[in-house]
């Protein structure tokens, strides 16, 4: 089965935690603190795999996420970063935002790709140790991986897409200037998915050309087959466009043009500007008439018509050079530049918090950043507690309570730590 979109879960690994620890040697009273610092968090990579044609691996499991950092250890030892998980997708996917759908990255090329980024290691303790506070019973907890939805597209990379409705021998043409092998019967939607095949011209030359199968009108609205596949089309620098020019199947070859022409239009508007070469196929079983009426109705239009006959071999030999010469007149396979801008960090209001009136006459303060301080805390040591409350202050958290109305005694909960207001 051909699938050629997916939606799936992406988390990075959280960093791992600083550690609390202090250095015990005998004949050392005071060694003081030596907790070592998290290691950071996996992230989560994309490369693109040549062996891979389809996101049919993505249908079932919808979820990914790498490992977290190993914890920091006593005798200033880091923990280990945790090694990244790498996914492979096909060559040529598009990886976009699923709320947003901007682009996030384009898998076209051999270096692998960043999309969620580990969370950073968190401190030990031994990074909180000044002249008064020697003793420190707190770290740094790691920092939290980047989690997003994203949605894959696979964009098929290549030269040349061959277009046209089903059964005008498209998947003929495809097998007999390249290597390729599709399925080939005379009857419609033979061929359900994209067929690749690389096209030698010469010794040395070559391009890449891809049977877009399943266009007919309404296409672009998603009727048949063409919605999944007009999407592969869009790297395409030249089209060829193909058409019964016999009519044996009692279409006008006229109208068949205009109504592909339109359907590309209707999906992408470049689509309707990209460069194409008409193809007056099965003109072995076509009357002459019909392929000179064809020829002028094409070159009105100021594009060139070659009239061939996939089945008996007639124009065929021609068809490589032809399209290879106007391939190196065009800009190269359309690369998608990223879209999306990751919120930047130096940007955002690290002590941002919201405080709240609870039914039953508590204050909720919601701050992530204080839950982070609590979760390497220790609230049952003095200077631990001492450092969260000057925290409290630092930050504004302590002045809108008063603002509020605070009174003595009043329950104050962060996330699942509860105290009592106290002046």
């Amino acid at each position: 089965m051909f699938i050629d979109t997916a939606t799936i879960h992406l988390a990075a690994g959280k960093g791992g935690n600083g550690s609390v620890s202090f250095h015990r040697e005998k004949y050392v009273a005071a060694g003081g603190p030596d907790g070592g610092d998290g290691g950071r968090g996996g992230s989560v990579v994309f490369v693109a795999d040549p062996n891979l044609s389809t996101l049919m691996d993505f249908r079932y499991k919808r979820k990914y996420a790498a490992q977290n950092g190993e914890d920091g250890r006593s005798g200033r030892s880091s923990g280990k970063n945790a090694p990244d998980l790498v996914i492979r997708v096909p060559r040529g996917t598009v990886i976009r935002d699923a709320e947003s759908g901007l682009v996030i990255a384009d898998i076209s090329g051999s270096e692998p790709v960043v999309v969620a980024r580990g969370g950073r290691g968190g401190w030990g303790n031994v990074h909180f140790a000044t002249p008064t506070r020697q003793i420190p019973k707190f770290a740094k907890p790691g920092g939290a991986g980047e989690e997003l939805d994203v949605r894959l597209e696979l964009k098929l990379i290549a030269d040349v897409g061959l277009v046209g409705f089903p059964n005008v021998g498209k998947s003929t043409l495809i097998s007999a200037i390249s290597a390729a092998k599709p399925k080939i019967a005379n009857y419609h939607f033979t061929t359900l998915s994209p067929v690749l095949g690389v096209v030698r011209v010469g010794t040395e030359a070559s391009f890449v050309a891809a049977d877009i199968p399943g266009l007919i009108e309404g296409a672009a609205e998603g009727v048949g087959l063409g919605h999944d596949f007009l999407r592969h089309v869009d790297r395409c620098r030249l089209l060829l466009h193909v058409v019964d020019v016999s009519g044996c199947e009692g279409r006008d070859p006229k109208e068949d043009f205009e109504k592909i022409n339109a359907e590309l239009a209707r999906f992408s508007a470049p689509l309707a500007e990209r460069p194409q070469i008409v193809l007056g196929n099965k003109c072995d079983i076509a009357a002459e008439e019909q392929v000179d009426d064809f020829r002028q109705f094409v070159e009105e239009k100021g594009l060139t018509f070659l009239p061939i006959s996939a089945a008996t071999r007639q124009g065929i030999d021609a068809l490589p050079g032809l399209v290879y010469e106007r391939l190196r007149g065009l800009p190269p396979v359309t690369v998608y530049e990223p879209e999306y801008v990751r919120p930047d960090p130096a940007l955002q209001d690290h002590r941002a918090f919201s405080v709240m009136r609870t039914d039953d006459g508590a204050w909720q303060v919601d701050a992530p950043w204080l839950e982070t301080i609590l979760e390497g805390s220790d609230v049952a040591d003095y200077e631990s507690l001492q450092y969260f409350q000057r925290q409290l202050a630092d930050g504004g958290v302590l002045d809108r309570l008063v603002e509020m109305g605070v009174q003595e005694n009043d329950t104050i909960r962060i996330g699942e730590f509860e105290f009592d207001y106290v002046f």
